[in-house]
């Protein structure tokens, strides 16, 4: 499978995304950098990364969200390419449009960085094909911007069509719902402000985040 890594200035997790996601395709990513206006042909995945892209000046993921590539990614998206924003992505997802929403300051107005347990959600996506609804993972968080905020009717709208991909299974950022991640409509977009890159191998303390990965490869990769 073919996929893509944008790089923003300010990004710091775009090798852990890269590592990740050859170590489970077998195959490098390209690695775009954020003044491009196109992605490589033949692209399945591309993956927004976490960090803080332009030292998240105005709003986390608001200058990235205008960058060059992001029309690029859009257009993907819209053709039905499977994209994946972590963290700062998911930041950038949501400014971009592509996701409703926005991520503000966490409740407690501190950065949390620590391993955090998810539920798995009814959100009919590739990038949960590798879980089964209601499975317990855990997966570490670092942000500081992760308190997800949408009004009461984008929340009832997301609840209904099952796009909660991923829930907090307890207090962690403020988040309406305790909501962690979401997928769009049709289900080839999922932000998530967790990061699954980090948790794909042993070493990093077990592999629940490889499942995301490898369900996105048996999904679109074949």
């Amino acid at each position: 499978m073919k996929t893509a890594v944008v790089v923003f200035p300010g990004s710091n997790c775009d090798r852990d995304l890269a590592v990740a996601l050859e170590s489970v395709t077998g195959v490098k990513p390209a690695m775009v950098w954020h003044a491009e206006t196109s992605l490589p042909d033949g692209v399945a995945c591309v993956a927004v990364p976490g960090g803080f892209s332009y030292g998240d000046y105005l709003r986390s993921g608001a200058i990235a969200a205008r960058s060059p590539i992001m029309r690029a990614v859009v257009e993907a998206a819209e053709r039905g390419v499977a994209v994946l924003g972590v963290c700062n992505g998911f930041q950038v997802l949501t400014e971009a449009g592509l996701l409703p929403g926005a991520l503000m300051r966490n409740a407690g107005l501190n950065f949390v960085c620590r391993d955090v347990a998810l539920t798995v959600g009814e959100a009919k996506s590739p990038f949960t094909a590798g879980y089964a609804r209601g499975d317990r993972i855990t997966v570490p968080i670092a942000h500081h911007d992760g308190n997800y905020f949408a009004d009461a009717e984008t929340l009832d709208t997301l609840e209904g069509e099952g796009r909660v991909a991923f829930r907090y299974a307890g207090a962690v950022n403020g988040s309406a719902r305790s909501i962690a991640g979401i997928v769009n409509a049709r289900g080839n977009v999922l932000g998530m402000m967790p990061h699954p890159e980090r948790r794909i191998e042993p070493a990093h303390g077990g592999t629940d985040g490889r499942r995301l990965f490898e369900g996105l490869l048996e999904a679109v990769g074949g």
